[in-house]
């Protein structure tokens, strides 16, 4: 298929703009737009303009196709860091650029290697190579350089048949399959005449198997419904530091929370308890006090530091029942952690912009209760790594995700980080608790629905009931390995089947 061009000159400049286009549209796939439909049909066009491309050529086509997916879709980065973190606004927007670049980057990578294996475009492309080199880089880049797994293909699919992959392969998994049924469209579009009968056979195979496999149950109720209450204080970012606004937040919290009678668990969200524990003892003796009387577990957010150490950890406190704590293990670069050296920190502090890193937590922490249930405990933005968090299952039976998406404004980012906790709840066919400062505070089902939800921006309760679940799925088993071993053999069969066509 030839592309309408002009001159030579002006056909890599046409095919880079569609691509940038495509790229752009794919956005529209996650949320809070959620046409999904879109995602396979973007990485159709995508395919449709690496028909006819060298490797370097492919490359810079996938490239502008990830600038304009991750421009597009992680925008919202330049609220974090400038207009609510405070930072200079060149910085931010370096920070902002750099790290769209190094994700349009694994796009390249992709783009390179998928005509590189397949010079010619045919249905070994489009059936094998683009989804498992697709599937692979979208793996690499959620943990090479500690990761950004955001806007993986997978989690726009929560709700079609295609995320009946989920708890049998991950999110990986769902993103392969949306891979493969762009390669089915690009089959169809530009296939011959027994390719489009077997692209036709190889679409119903799929999409009855995952049918079927939807009627599967791999996980089952454990015990009786717990009381759960999830509190939204929708305290603003601006104001949540301010030392006048402290008492207030505080009354709010423990008000909110003592109103609801006798609950099994209360969730406050990331660092609700916006000051150090030994700047607010009495307070935190007090509301151990109230728990324990209501026979009430309380997890709540709130930042610890060490007199001894001078280490700071984003931590979740359990009061109430019984005490724990959980330290925040993957931590945000240039948000929580600054990877820099100390002459660069010291310009920060000239600067007055935020320089302190906070110290992540052990790999190994045990987890916490609720009377006899475990709970896996994620905060913000770990809950993206869905691999680092198997350890906890399938002991644990309820998911419990704490964040402060006030940092995100008004912007698309908070609906696509229920969408990554939606998948969680998936995967591990758990019920999930998601408790946010300005929302989207929700209870998310095994299946990834989203039982209930607070509105964003308003102060407010949700009171439900959830059963805890035990079992395993597959993905619990054997997380990402089966899916990145059956991609490396699609990659070698594609190999072959190539070699032997050349011969």
């Amino acid at each position: 298929m030839n592309l309408p061009t002009g001159s030579s000159r002006s056909r890599p400049i046409f095919k880079r703009s569609l691509a940038l286009l495509a790229g752009s549209l794919l956005v529209t796939a996650f949320a809070p737009f959620e046409f999904a439909w879109l995602a396979p049909l973007s990485l159709a066009a995508l395919a449709i303009l690496w028909q006819g491309d060298s490797p370097r050529q492919a490359a810079w086509s996938g490239f502008c196709f990830g600038l304009g997916l991750f421009c597009a879709g992680t925008y919202w980065l330049y609220i974090s860091l400038n207009i609510l973190g405070g930072l200079w606004p060149p910085m931010a927007l370096l920070l902002m650029l750099g790290l769209i670049v190094a994700m349009a980057a694994y796009v390249a990578l992709c783009g390179y290697l998928v005509v590189l294996i397949t010079p010619a475009g045919s249905w070994i492309r489009w059936l094998l190579v683009i989804p498992a080199v697709w599937t692979l880089t979208e793996w690499l880049r959620g943990w090479l350089f500690t990761g950004f797994p955001w806007m993986s293909l997978g989690y726009s699919q929560l709700d079609t048949v295609l995320v009946e992959l989920a708890p049998v392969a991950g999110v990986y998994g769902v993103s392969w399959s949306v891979a493969l049924a762009s390669g089915l469209a690009t089959g169809l579009v530009l296939g011959a005449r027994y390719t489009r009968f077997a692209v036709v056979l190889i679409g119903g195979l799929l999409f009855g198997g995952l049918k079927y496999l939807g009627q599967v149950e791999w996980t089952e109720d454990a015990g009786d419904e717990l009381r759960v209450t999830l509190v939204q204080g929708a305290v603003p970012q601006e104001l949540k530091w301010r030392r006048d606004q402290l008492e207030p937040t505080l009354q709010l919290y423990r008000q909110l929370s003592l109103e609801q009678g006798e609950r099994d668990l209360i969730v406050w969200p990331e660092a609700a308890i916006p000051a150090l524990p030994f700047e607010v003892p009495e307070f935190l003796l007090n509301l151990q006090a109230d728990m324990a009387e209501q026979d009430t577990q309380l997890f709540t957010g709130i930042l610890t530091y060490d007199l001894d150490t001078g280490i700071y950890k984003n931590t979740l406190w359990a009061l109430g029942q019984q005490e724990g704590m959980y330290f925040k293990r993957h931590l945000v670069p240039f948000g929580e952690y600054f990877p820099l050296p100390d002459f660069a920190k010291r310009i920060l502090r000239i600067m007055n912009l935020p320089s302190e890193s906070i110290r992540e937590g052990a790999a190994d922490q045990p987890l916490l209760t609720v009377g006899d249930v475990p709970v896996a405990v994620t905060i913000c933005y770990e809950i993206a790594y869905g691999a680092e968090q198997l350890r906890f299952f399938p002991e644990a039976q309820l998911m419990v995700n704490v964040s402060n998406d006030a940092w995100f404004g008004d912007s698309i980012a908070p609906h696509q980080h229920l969408q990554i906790n939606r998948m969680r709840a998936r995967e591990t066919g758990r019920y999930l608790l998601r408790a946010t400062n300005t929302g989207v505070t929700a209870v998310i089902g095994p299946m990834g629905q989203v039982r209930a939800r607070i509105p964003q921006f308003e102060a407010g309760v949700l009171n439900a009931a959830v059963t805890p679940r035990t079992g395993a799925t597959p993905y619990v088993r054997w997380g990402n390995t089966p899916v990145l071993a059956a991609m490396l053999l699609s990659l070698g069969l594609a190999t072959l089947l190539r070699r032997r066509q050349t011969s």
